[in-house]
């Protein structure tokens, strides 16, 4: 007969009651069948069963204590420093690498200490000058004491970013609107580093402050386009200085060096000059005692030698005025050409020496003088 039939109610496994109500089983009765069976297991001997028992709880210890040894061993990593807690208090401090900490007694909280981290602050504010702008700045840094970092205060992140929050604001209110927005950036930027190392040091968060970013500073909507004309105006004004500044860099040079060819020039024309006169003194000293001794064949020799000088530089063209109307022909490009050549070489050693047209005139001048005494002189002779 089977257990769900009618006449089969002592074979229900769930002990219920009757033939069509069947319940859902009951929990005490299977814990009850359970440890019986256990219990008949271990029956038969009483020492037998006893044994059974201890050696199967020594084995789950043994399990145990295995699992809560490998679950103690942990990995600090290069750039981070572990913070070990012992049942909730600090402890120590450790190194990276392959660690182990007795799991339910220690706690290891590991923390960065090489990665530079960000934290950003911006938001509209109100300057000395009574005007809103809109600032934002970025902050980097990095934990240098993983302790004072973890303990120092609850949060710190937060306790960071709202005193980044408090030092460009105070910087700001007491900052004129044109300094934050054009050429008093960077004074702004050093001013709200300084603030902020002024504000973290009372708390010793374990950070260092690396570097400060002025990420934006923007005028309200309404006036933004005339902030905008006064920023390109300065920048204009900016760029002109420096043009300016290359040009005077650029022809500084060129002045210096003409100044210095001047210089030497002109004390070329000095030694010239000196050279000269002392030349002419030379001359005249040897000339003297000559022109003692014999006073007409000196007049007659300067003479002939001034007028060689400057017939020497001319054409001349020679006319038979008694030769009757024979036809003539006059080598006129020829004499052109000449000239022009004796020009140009003249103007080519006036630029070598520019002395050269005032002793020639010196020396034309004294050739003439001496020129027409010798003529007086020789008039006077033929007079007599």
């Amino acid at each position: 007969m089977a257990w769900n039939e009618p006449g089969g109610k002592n074979n229900d496994p769930w002990k219920n009651r009757g033939g069509r109500d069947q319940g859902p089983p009951d929990l005490d009765d299977m814990f009850k069948n359970l440890f019986g069976k256990f219990g008949k297991m271990g029956g038969g001997s009483g020492g037998s069963g006893k044994s059974l028992g201890t050696w199967g709880a020594g084995v789950i210890v043994a399990l145990l204590v295995v699992v809560w040894v490998v679950s103690g061993f942990y990995t600090i990593r290069e750039s981070e420093r572990g913070v070990v807690l012992r049942f909730g208090e600090y402890y120590k401090q450790v190194e990276p690498g392959l660690r182990w900490k007795p799991t339910f007694v220690d706690t290891v909280i590991p923390v960065d200490v090489t990665s530079i981290r960000d934290q950003a602050s911006s938001g509209s504010m109100l300057t000395e000058d009574e005007n809103v702008v809109r600032v934002q700045m970025e902050m980097q840094f990095r934990v240098i004491d993983p302790y004072r970092w973890t303990f120092a205060v609850t949060s710190p992140e937060l306790s960071l970013s709202q005193a980044l929050d408090s030092a460009i604001r105070y910087v700001v209110g007491h900052s004129q609107m044109d300094d934050v927005l054009t050429d008093g950036r960077e004074v702004t930027r050093q001013r709200v580093w300084e603030e902020l190392q002024s504000i973290i040091e009372p708390y010793d968060l374990g950070v260092v402050i690396t570097d400060m970013n002025f990420r934006d500073a923007r005028p309200p909507e309404e006036v933004k386009d005339a902030f905008d004309d006064a920023i390109s105006a300065q920048e204009d004004e900016q760029r002109f200085i420096r043009e300016a500044e290359a040009y005077a860099r650029e022809i500084e040079p060129r002045a210096r060096g003409q100044v210095n060819r001047m210089n030497e020039e002109a004390q070329a024309y000095k030694e010239q000059v000196i050279l000269e006169a002392q030349g002419e003194v030379a001359r005249f000293s040897e000339l003297l005692p000559q022109y003692e001794a014999a006073p007409e064949v000196t007049r007659e020799r300067i003479y002939l030698e001034t007028m060689e000088a400057v017939l020497g530089s001319t054409s001349k063209v020679l006319v038979d005025s008694k030769s009757g109307n024979n036809m003539m022909y006059l080598p006129l490009d020829k004499m052109m050409e000449q000239k022009a050549n004796s020009s140009s070489s003249q103007g080519r050693n006036n630029a070598t020496y520019q002395s050269a047209p005032m002793s020639t005139t010196n020396d034309s001048s004294r050739n003439s003088s001496t020129t027409s005494g010798t003529r007086d002189s020789r008039f006077q002779n033929g007079g007599n």
